[in-house]
């Protein structure tokens, strides 16, 4: 278990106890966000257009990572750097999350392409297969573009990885710092 001691719960009901968890409006952004935006860092929450006051997010995943649903790593390329993961109990919320996704496209209006919802509703085996694949091998391209991914990646990206030249978004990335130099 995550942390020393064991939560306290309302009720024994698992919807509660999982609403408990993850159940307020931040706390299922920061999940949305890392699973299928890219997002790594505290920059990258703060940068993600929601409006999230730096106060909210600090406390969101602080209990995030209480719960055993986030992880914190220290980011190998700058030691001051924090990276936020999904752990394993995390990820398994990716059903959810496309049920919530799937179900507000099609009942309210949003900025959801219509066609692509169809698409994940109808490949919903597909589009959970895949997001387990990037959580997996780390993969931080955004799995849904037209969310928006994180402001430190903001090459556009074509569906293979590569940008508008047909570069990975790696060798882009690599040229600019190269420049800065």
């Amino acid at each position: 278990m995550p942390s020393e001691t064991v939560p306290q719960h309302r009720s024994g009901c698992p919807v509660n106890i999982s609403l408990e968890v993850f159940g307020d409006r931040w706390s299922l952004l920061i999940v949305r966000d890392l699973m299928v935006r890219g997002f790594r860092t505290f920059q990258d929450f703060l940068d993600s257009g929601e409006g999230i006051a730096t106060n909210i997010l600090a406390d969101r995943l602080r209990r995030l990572q209480q719960a055993g649903v986030v992880e914190a790593e220290r980011d190998p390329n700058d030691g001051r750097r924090v990276n936020y993961r999904l752990t394993k109990k995390g990820i398994d919320l990716a059903p959810v999350m496309l049920e919530l996704l799937i179900w507000g496209a099609q009942h309210e209006n949003s900025g959801a392409p219509p066609a692509l919802v169809a698409e994940m509703a109808r490949s919903r085996e597909a589009v959970l297969a895949e997001t387990q694949r990037r959580w997996r091998d780390r993969d931080p391209r955004p799995m849904l573009p037209w969310l928006g991914g994180p402001k430190r990646l903001s090459q556009p990206t074509q569906p293979n990885g590569t940008g508008p030249s047909g570069e990975h978004r790696a060798e882009t990335t690599s040229r600019r710092r190269e420049k800065r130099k």
